[in-house]
């Protein structure tokens, strides 16, 4: 059966690719042949359904293992040169390493503020005893203002704001714009000219942020990845304070 289904693919995959070329060139194509041709494909389409599902399944299979391998490098990198995943990223908290967590955040999603505020009762809870890392992932096509405040936001960072130019921008998430940018920076006492400079040059460094989004396949915001000494990986805002207050519990 199995044989049979990779004929039928194979045959329908190279009357796909006639049927393109004949699409293609339409001067040169016959177009009796062209009708027939589609015809069949079609036909064979609808009386073999399965043979797509298979391959739809199969190729989402694949992506699976793929993104599942990223995930697995992605964890043990953090795991062994935390510094090296961290990168050119903001951090708060501890400065050890020990325990690290990643945080994947639009500043115009509605989840995030509240993530925003949560991180902030533990960081206040867990004095020094994890690193918080600030990775940007702003979901342009359902949040208009993601990009400029995250290039704001980067902005910021190069004068040493980046947190308080975050918690901003968190705390005023309905007034997201450029009246609030100029604003912050100027009662953050920043150079406007570099402020407005450094927004320009902000892109590679947001896109540096989304490639590995993009290999983590990361399918929202906010998202999480941990390690620390009881636990490494992927993880929901409820449990990390559960990991925490785990980690805590066996240094005592």
């Amino acid at each position: 059966m199995l044989k049979i289904f990779q004929r039928l693919r194979t045959w329908i995959f190279l009357s796909l690719i006639c049927l393109t070329l004949t699409w293609s060139f339409p001067a040169q194509a016959d177009t009796k042949v062209n009708s027939q041709l589609e015809q069949q494909v079609l036909q064979i389409l609808r009386q073999n359904p399965e043979v797509i599902i298979e391959s739809i399944q199969t190729y989402q299979q694949q992506q699976q293992q793929k993104v599942q391998k990223s995930r697995q490098e992605f964890i043990q990198a953090l795991q062994t040169n935390p510094k090296e995943i961290i990168g050119n990223s903001p951090t708060t908290g501890s400065t050890n390493l020990k325990t690290v967590l990643i945080e994947f955040s639009d500043f115009q999603c509605p989840y995030c503020a509240e993530a925003h505020k949560a991180l902030k009762d533990l960081l206040a809870k867990y004095p020094n005893q994890f690193t918080l890392v600030y990775k940007h992932f702003p979901i342009t096509q359902i949040h208009a203002e993601a990009l400029p405040a995250a290039k704001a936001a980067w902005a910021a960072y190069q004068q040493g704001k980046f947190w308080e130019f975050h918690d901003a921008l968190f705390t005023n998430q309905k007034q997201l714009g450029e009246t609030l940018y100029l604003d912050t920076a100027k009662k953050l006492q920043l150079d406007l000219g570099k402020f407005n400079r450094d927004r320009n040059l902000a892109t590679n460094a947001i896109n540096t942020d989304l490639e590995i989004v993009n290999k983590l396949g990361l399918g929202g915001t906010p998202s999480f990845v941990i390690t620390s000494p009881k636990f490494s990986g992927p993880i929901q805002l409820t449990d990390i304070e559960g990991v925490l207050a785990g980690n805590n519990s066996s240094t005592k």
